[in-house]
């Protein structure tokens, strides 16, 4: 009898420790979803680096450069502003501290007539260069989705 009640002990303090262990777990997880995504994706230097390889992938896409409005605004707009601006604007809409001083989307994109087509190419490519960048698929959903939310000020929705 007195080695059944220690092992019915052992077995509560051992179920105690899995349900306090995993309680712990909940909350970590729990708080780290709760910092804003800008702080989840590493801050502005990795967004930066996901920004820069994106522009080169947009810039030699033959998706996009088939559209003449793209491919003439690709000569006009250097990479290097397009990658500050869309840097700062992706660190602002993530809950980071950067401001966007660029024109708003629709007035830089308005006269592009992106058509779904070369918006599908263009969140392939932003999808490609996130899982280069081993992106959490969290992150890289809530990402997708404010971009997503920006679409009909980019992209003719006809």
């Amino acid at each position: 009898m007195l080695k059944s009640r220690a092992s019915i002990r052992t077995a509560l303090l051992g179920s105690i420790l899995v349900a306090l262990l995993a309680q712990g777990l909940a909350q970590a997880a729990e708080k780290q979803t709760d910092k804003p995504l800008y702080d989840r994706l590493g801050g502005v230097y990795p967004i930066a680096a996901v920004v820069d390889e994106f522009i080169d992938l947009l810039l030699v896409n033959d998706v996009l450069n088939a559209n003449p409005a793209i491919k003439a605004a690709k000569v006009r707009v250097p990479a290097a502003g397009l990658k500050y601006h869309l840097t700062a604007m992706v660190c602002r809409e993530t809950g980071g501290p950067c401001e966007y001083t660029g024109r708003s989307m629709k007035e830089s994109h308005g006269h592009l007539k992106i058509n779904e087509k070369e918006w599908q190419a263009t969140m392939a490519d932003l999808r490609r260069v996130m899982n280069n960048y081993e992106v959490p698929a969290k992150e890289q959903d809530e990402l997708m989705a404010i971009v997503e939310g920006m679409k009909k000020e980019i992209a003719v929705t006809e």
